[in-house]
């Protein structure tokens, strides 16, 4: 079942940082299935939501997108990133 890979950005704490974890993060998670669908800021935002910075990951699986996260690849990523911002990561199945 395909699943899917919200990063959802609190702060941004060091925007070097972040390009950093970004230019490596990209070509990992893509060589582990994963289809970039959309990254930026929120053109309109409904019901208290906030004007924060997304990022949307298509999987073909919550397992393939877990796999992806703990692999060594993108765990060198993380280590860039290093604090540089405030973020959560959620994994949802699709339908």
């Amino acid at each position: 079942m395909t699943a899917y890979w919200f990063t959802i950005y609190r702060q941004i704490l060091d925007e070097d940082k972040l390009a950093a974890y970004a230019e490596h993060a990209r070509p990992v998670l893509e060589a582990a299935g994963g289809t970039f669908l959309a990254r930026g800021l929120p053109e309109v935002v409904y019901e208290g939501g906030e004007k924060t910075r997304m990022t949307l990951i298509q999987f073909d699986s919550v397992d393939a997108a877990a796999a992806a996260h703990e692999s060594p690849g993108y765990q060198e990523a993380l280590a860039l990133l290093d604090g540089g911002a405030v973020r959560e990561i959620r994994l949802i199945p699709g339908l």
